[in-house]
This record gives structure tokens, C-alpha cells and sequence, in this order.
């Protein structure tokens, strides 16, 4: 598959398993292929109600805090399309 398949699968899968959780700002962060193992890795971004950050009259002004948001790594195979994982991102030291 190409890297577009690959990042649609992702996406999908993301939205089957997380969409009653009403999902918002869904998008690509980063894709890898990893040639030895024959595996993609599609990391997808996202965010739920619950991230948005409570605001105030004065945040509201100021345009308030930007949405937190969740990070997802897909791993697919490349020769079946199987998605093999789904994992937490781990946020970078």
C-alpha cells in the first residue's frame, strides 16, 4: 500500500474505535514505514470533549488555552493491512 492508503486506514480505524467519544480536529501527526518489518506507523492526533480547557471571561477574551490533544500511533501491516496496535504516544523529554 502507499503512504496515502496507509494514513486513510489509520484515520478509520482511530474513528471506529474512538468516534462515540465525538471527536474533533482529527488529523496526521507523523507516518513512518519501516521497510525491514514491512509496517507502517500513523500516528493520529485528536481531540475530545474532555480536553477542552475550562474557560473564563478573561481567557475567552484572550482567545483562551488551545485544546489538549490525544496522540494515537497505528501500526499496519503492509502486505495484509492489519491494523497490528494502537498506542498512546509517548510525549517527547
Amino acid at each position: 500500500m502507499d503512504v496515502k492508503q496507509a494514513v486513510a486506514l489509520a484515520k478509520q480505524h482511530i474513528f471506529d474505535l474512538f468516534g462515540d467519544e465525538n471527536l474533533s480536529n482529527m488529523g496526521l501527526e507523523e507516518v513512518e514505514f519501516e521497510a525491514q518489518a514491512r509496517e507502517w506507523r500513523v500516528t493520529i492526533g485528536f481531540s475530545r470533549p474532555w480536553d477542552e480547557t475550562p474557560r473564563n471571561a478573561l481567557s475567552s477574551l484572550a482567545g483562551g488555552a488551545p485544546m489538549r490533544r490525544t496522540y494515537k500511533v497505528v501500526r499496519l501491516s503492509d502486505d495484509s493491512r492489519d491494523v497490528l496496535s494502537v498506542k498512546e504516544r509517548e510525549a517527547a523529554h
